[in-house]
């Protein structure tokens, strides 16, 4: 963990090798799958972002489209009415790092013009053409993520020959492509996507591998928070106990070379993960 990794957002340049980041999930949707429909309205939700960022989340990534399997899209003008609102009030009233989750290229535009300095596109930059040029011209920090399908059909029956290369070969190939972009290589992050496209097997040979995901030492952010194969692991049902399980993978991964978690509950992560730097370090 002694090793140099920087991540550069916007003007600012973070040093991820012996603080790692914790970002903060708001989803301003009727549907998500863990907190749908609780954050729904702007005001409960720029509530709900002031919250995580006094429990100590580093970035607050704001998203208006749900991702869960079998989620429908939404149009972009229904996408960025309920992101763009909360994006301006949360600029005004926190000095934190904010993230827009939307793989359209118009809804990060208005959210980069509102105050955002990430973009996290759950399709790697496949989804939009417009996005990766938008990330270059814009100097934002870009989240790759690799997702199998779309959240419609994408846990119908993912299939891999071997899903640690495949997704570390998609990584090198979206730098790559980034890169042609104009894309500024230090602004870059890559999330294996997990449970996106993925089935248990796939989501646990992707944790034991993460060290062998990484790209050009680039930061790797992971997203497991609550996420349904826990509970099979764990051997439990209910969401609300799914919260441990994060909590052990947090600090496992820290050691394992994972740099930001993308979590829903921020105090008990942060926790987590500042005593496994500190046994660490």
């Amino acid at each position: 963990m002694m090793h140099e990794r920087l991540w550069k957002i916007g003007e600012q340049v973070v040093d991820l090798s012996r603080r790692g980041m914790i970002m903060g999930v708001l989803n301003v949707t009727p549907d998500s799958f863990s907190d749908g429909g609780r954050f729904f309205d702007t005001e409960t939700a720029v509530a709900r972002g002031l919250e995580m960022a006094n429990e100590g989340a580093d970035i607050i990534d704001v998203g208006g489209e749900s991702t869960r399997p079998g989620a429908e899209p939404v149009d972009t003008k229904e996408e960025l009415r309920r992101v763009i609102p909360v994006i301006e009030q949360l600029r005004r009233k926190i000095d934190k790092l904010i993230a827009i989750d939307t793989s359209k290229g118009e809804v990060a535009a208005w959210a980069l013009d509102a105050g955002a300095a990430i973009i996290n596109d759950v399709t790697g930059g496949r989804g939009d053409p417009k996005m990766l040029p938008l990330a270059a011209e814009r100097k934002a920090a870009l989240i790759i993520m690799h997702m199998q399908g779309d959240p419609r059909t994408m846990q119908i029956s993912p299939h891999y020959d071997d899903v640690v290369t495949e997704v570390a070969d998609f990584f090198l190939q979206q730098y790559g492509r980034a890169l042609q972009c104009g894309v500024d290589p230090m602004g870059m992050a890559f999330d294996p996507g997990i449970g996106f496209g993925k089935m248990l097997m796939h989501n646990i040979e992707l944790l034991k591998n993460v060290a062998r995901l990484r790209a050009h030492d680039r930061p790797l952010v992971v997203g497991l928070s609550r996420k349904s194969f826990l509970g099979k692991l764990a051997g439990t049902g209910e969401r609300s106990e799914r919260v441990a399980p994060t909590l052990a993978l947090t600090a496992l991964l820290r050691g394992r070379g994972a740099d930001i978690f993308r979590v829903h509950d921020v105090k008990e992560n942060v926790a987590a993960l500042r005593v496994a730097e500190a046994i660490l370090s």
